[in-house]
């Protein structure tokens, strides 16, 4: 049966494509084809348009052309900053430390980098996510070579106080550490200048500002030494072989100056429609709590959980009703295990699987909020009757 409405609230998971992304995006998908690494009339067309690409990306973050290496998205930059640091400055020692509550793409790499001798010290986080800088500051060694720690949480928004997390490495008298930030989720919200924040490596992704998937790029000081993880025709001066996903660069780049223009005033609008959401859901339906920091947080981003509700049955619910949510990241849907992101803020772990996260976007309205909060409180009428 086809739904009444179409909602789409998943938009840290993935964002829509802009149709102005698409406008640029078009010709390199069709009839200019060139290879960039080809020597001829069409492959210079192809070099020309990554170049441009680089150009204007690198403005955005501050930063020199060559220090943009593109990638196929967030998780390979994060790999690739993770085991490619390390690995290339362990002569200098083999201490990382990362925060508890970091994407998998980074937890998942530091422990296989474990599993190669490196020790990796994991930051404890307080009740609404937030780094502790005390922590931090103890747990700086002589051979910490490497600290990563994410701009903003994918699934609880929160946004972590970079510019101090940097002052206290660049400060430490004891190591002088690579500083590396997943900012997937804060590009298009928060400043990503990487002068300002003060950080050497920086993650962010083209599906997360309406520009197309499978593209994205890590920001790379230029004296940073680093190793690839991917071999072959020695693309990305020799960092990241494998042909250039010329229209995705193209459309990264239009996605990222887009989200820059409106960035303000887009995020003054999705407060206010988020806090709407918010209070609606309160007034409307009983045993709601939010999880992470109403203030340090995303402006598109609420994760609540509704007590004697499951998650994944409401997601369920929901989508039948052509909403769409989820209980956390996309990338750890298939987990039966509640959040570690939950777990890490101490979150009972009965509330934990009681979580659903919404995700407000460049599309989303006031209309489709009254809509979803009229079918999330008959969804969770449904599932407490069926409880009982």
């Amino acid at each position: 049966m086809k739904a009444k409405q179409s909602v789409y609230l998943d938009n840290a998971s993935t964002t829509p494509i802009d149709g102005r992304v698409l406008s640029v995006m078009f010709p390199y998908l069709k009839s200019k084809c060139g290879n960039p690494s080809s020597l001829h009339y069409e492959g210079r067309i192809a070099k020309k348009a990554v170049e441009d690409s680089r150009i204007n990306i690198a403005k955005v973050l501050g930063a020199n052309n060559n220090e943009i290496i593109f990638t196929s998205g967030g998780t390979e930059s994060d790999n690739l900053a993770i085991f490619g640091l390390a690995r290339a400055n362990k002569s200098k020692g083999k201490h990382i430390i990362v925060s508890c509550i970091e994407h998998k793409a980074v937890l998942d790499s530091c422990k296989r980098l474990e599993n190669e001798g490196f020790e990796v010290t994991y930051l404890d986080v307080d009740k609404k996510g937030i780094v502790s800088l005390n922590q931090l500051k103890e747990k700086l060694k002589a051979d910490t070579i490497l600290v990563s720690i994410m701009y903003a949480n994918n699934e609880i928004g929160t946004i972590q106080p970079i510019k101090k997390i940097s002052k206290i490495i660049k400060g430490s008298k004891i190591s002088k550490p690579i500083f590396h930030c997943d900012a997937c989720q804060a590009v298009g919200t928060l400043t990503i200048n990487t002068k300002d924040i003060g950080v050497d490596a920086l993650t962010i992704s083209s599906s997360k500002i309406y520009g197309p998937k499978g593209v994205g790029c890590l920001y790379l000081d230029s004296n940073c030494q680093i190793e690839p993880i991917i071999f072959g025709g020695g693309q990305e001066k020799g960092l990241r072989s494998g042909t250039e996903n010329v229209a995705s660069i193209v459309g990264f780049a239009k996605a990222l100056s887009l989200s820059e223009m409106k960035k303000k005033s887009e995020g003054i609008r999705l407060i206010k429609l988020r806090n709407y959401f918010l209070s609606k859901i309160i007034k409307k339906i009983k045993g709601v709590s939010v999880n992470g920091d109403m203030n340090n947080r995303l402006p598109n981003n609420l994760n609540v959980s509704i007590k004697g509700v499951e998650g994944e049955s409401l997601v369920l619910f929901l989508d039948r009703e052509g909403i769409c949510c989820s209980t956390g990241s996309a990338c750890s849907s298939l987990d039966l295990n509640p959040s570690h992101v939950l777990m890490s803020i101490k979150i009972p772990i009965e509330l934990a699987h009681c979580n659903i996260r919404f995700t407000l976007g460049r599309f989303t309205k006031k209309v489709d909020i009254d809509y979803t909060v009229n079918v999330l409180s008959k969804s969770i009428e449904r599932i407490r009757e069926m409880s009982f």
